[in-house]
This record gives C-alpha cells, structure tokens and sequence, in this order.
C-alpha cells in the first residue's frame, strides 16, 4: 500500500512538471510537416555574394529571374576554364561551323517484289571554301540518287557529286549557298604528326549535329583496304577519339583547330566506337582533291605491270602491259618458250613459260621494294609523265633501267 503511494506521488509530480513547461513555451509551434511539403522557394537559397565594390546595399534581396539559380545567362569565360578545356572550347568555336550534316537517299530494287525501295544514311562533311565545295567520304554518297547538305545554321541545300576517288575514299560535292553562310575549314600540316599529339573530331553521330569527342593520335601510317578496289589507302592516322556511324566524312583537327585528316571508318565488332578510329591525311586529301574539283575523278600514274610475284628477294614480273612503258622501256615478263616432244611417229608441240626470264624489281629510285605495297605507294608518290628508274636483277645481275610513267586514263 505503501509503495503505491509513493508511486502515485511521483506521478503527480512528473505531471505537475510537464504542465508548468507547456504554460511557458510559445503559442505557436511551426507545422513541420507543412514547411517539409511546401514548395521550393527562391528565399530559401542564402544570399547570393555581391561583386566587390558594388553599390547595392548588403541586406538588398537578390533579383529575381526566371532562370534556376546555378543556370547564367553568360558561358562561363575562358579565364574560368582549366588550360585543357580552354583549348576544347576554342578548337570546336574555331571550327564546327566548319562541319556539315550530310544525308542521302538511296533506292534499291526489291527483285523478288519487283519494286524499289529507298533508304537513307547520314554523314558528316567539311566546308573546302566560299564556293561551296564539301569534302566527304566516297561511301557516305556512294550510290546516293539524292545528297543534302546541312549547314551549321540549320538551312539546308541539295548538293551535287563533283568528283568522287573510291581508291581513296574521297569524295567532293557542291552546294549553292551564300557565301556569307560558309564557313571553310583551315588546312594543316599531316606529314608532321606525331603518336601522343591530341587530335579533335567533330561530325554527326548518330545524327547529333556538330559533336565533338576528343583523344590522341594512337598510330601513324596504317593502311586500310579500299571498299571498292584492290588498293590499299595508305597514311592512315590510327586515333582514339570516340567515332561512330554519321562520323564519317567529319574533320579531324589539331590544337589549333586546323584540320589535318577526314574521320572514315572505326574498328569494331559492335558497329560502334571501340576507341580505334581512322583517319585519312590531309596530304592525301590535298593531292586528290584539287583533281576532283578540275577532272572530277583522279588520274594516276601507271608504269604499265600487270602483275607481280611477291618473293622472298623481290618483286618478279607475272605480266606486262602490251605496249605499256615497262614493255616501251624494255623490261621481261616470263618467256613463253615452245618445246617439241616426239611420241612414236608423231610430234607434239607444246608450250611452257620461264619464269626464271623475268625481271626481278628491287628498287625504285634507289630505295629498296620487296613488297608490292611498297611498290606501288612508290609509283602513285609521281605525276603521269614523271620518270622513275627501276633497280632489277636480270642474268643474276642487276641493272637499273628508267621508265616514263604512263596514265591510267590511257
């Protein structure tokens, strides 16, 4: 009985407490749970900081605007950038109003339905000059019945094919725009190259106009088949800027903004960029296509062998053009040599080729050839009508004989 009046008591007391506290606190207590369902306000955010020296006074409420608060109506000046994105930003300003948007309509005939049927494909492109020119891949318009061109405003002009080098990859259309709306790339310097230099591309992947992804030259000098011949595209730049479908045909551009290669195809599995991306030089591009604009197609030199035999020693001559200038200058092909066999009464003639006969090429110029690759990206260094000087062995001795360089228009 006793214990329960005690607890009684205290009971009392602890009440008598909480009534006191309760009389001395305020009317009013903040509804927490409407200030956590009440919509964000701008006067929530502290003060922003004033510029030093402005005369507004410190306890002025900010002004308001209707753009959020870490949004402003200027980009961010260079001297906010690192020194890296400082030249990001001032190679794509300097040239991605140089890049194009190309698109092309295809039609094909459905032989079983005996109809056609018209795709589309995107590209990429760069403005050459004033006049209109626009360089892009041979297999971005190859086949195209229609091609047109986007601008870096977003008007939009038909171009026609002005030449196209499939042995190359290259391609130059023309549009008829004003010249004002024009803006031509500036060329750079692609035999000076080194691996580690950082390269920048611009183009339209996946139909995103004007992208800019960036990396490193990764290899110099890789060769690439050609889609359409048996050559082999030679220089190719090796990069690791992400490339993807609808780069094809954009500008590779140095640190400065200067355009040293054309963006032309990637290796992967997947059809998307795997980090190995090509490029074609701009020292191949400067030499094909001024033929483009003036012939609409390239002439190259032709020394007039039809084959080779790779050995281990050199180049053997399989074949030679009749009346070609290797034949005009007096190189040998294989013999045909015609041989006689008697079988009881009668005789059989019949014919066997020497190839041992042949003229075994070792040299161009002086600098030795034991692949055709080498001996080829030899004679297509020249013009028609320049003379090379051949190193051959003949009659186990060799011999140096000059050939003038036909066309292969001829």
């Amino acid at each position: 009985m006793k214990k329960r009046l005690v607890l009684y008591g205290a009971s009392a007391m602890l009440g008598a407490l909480a009534a006191v506290a309760l009389y001395e606190m305020p009317a009013t207590m903040p509804d927490v749970a409407a200030q956590e369902a009440r919509p964000w306000s701008r006067s929530d955010l502290p003060p922003m900081p004033r510029p030093s020296g402005s005369a507004v006074a410190a306890d002025t409420p900010p002004a308001r605007t209707d753009a959020a608060p870490w949004r402003t109506a200027e980009p961010l000046g260079l001297d906010e950038l690192t020194a890296e994105e400082r030249v990001n930003v001032l190679v794509y300003e300097k040239a991605n109003r140089s890049a194009v948007n190309i698109n092309t309509k295809t039609v094909q005939t459905d032989m079983f339905f005996m109809r056609e049927l018209t795709s589309e494909g995107e590209g990429s492109g760069t403005v050459l000059d004033r006049g209109g020119h626009i360089l892009t891949n041979f297999h971005v318009i190859d086949g195209a019945r229609e091609v047109r061109v986007t601008l870096h405003n977003g008007k939009t002009y038909s171009a026609q094919i002005v030449g196209e080098d499939p042995d190359t990859d290259i391609a130059v259309l023309k549009i008829d725009a004003p010249r004002d709306e024009l803006h031509p790339v500036e060329f750079g310097d692609a035999t000076r190259l080194r691996v580690g230099q950082r390269v920048f591309a611009i183009g339209n992947p996946f139909g995103l106009e004007r992208t800019l992804s960036t990396g490193i030259i990764a290899s110099l000098n890789r060769s690439l088949p050609s889609r359409r011949t048996h050559r082999s595209i030679k220089s190719i730049i090796q990069i690791d800027a992400a490339i993807n479908p609808g780069n094809s045909g954009g500008p590779l551009l140095d640190s400065r903004g200067r355009m040293i290669g054309m963006n032309t195809a990637i290796a992967s599995k997947t059809g998307e960029s795997a980090g190995v991306g090509f490029a074609i030089p701009m020292s191949t591009i400067a030499r094909v296509v001024p033929q483009l604009i003036r012939d609409g197609r390239v002439v190259r030199p032709d020394i007039g062998i039809a084959r080779v035999y790779q050995t281990d020693n050199g180049l053997l001559i399989a074949s030679l053009v009749p009346d070609g200038p290797a034949d005009r200058a007096g190189l040998q092909g294989p013999k045909v040599v015609r041989r006689q066999k008697r079988q009881g009464p009668f005789v059989y003639e019949y014919q066997t080729v020497d190839r041992a006969a042949a003229d075994l090429i070792v040299g161009v110029d002086g600098q030795p050839t034991q692949t055709a690759e080498e001996f080829l990206s030899a004679i297509e260094s020249k013009q028609p009508g320049d003379r090379v000087t051949l190193s051959i062995i003949r009659d186990g001795k060799e011999v140096r004989v000059p050939v003038t360089l036909g066309s292969d228009g001829e």
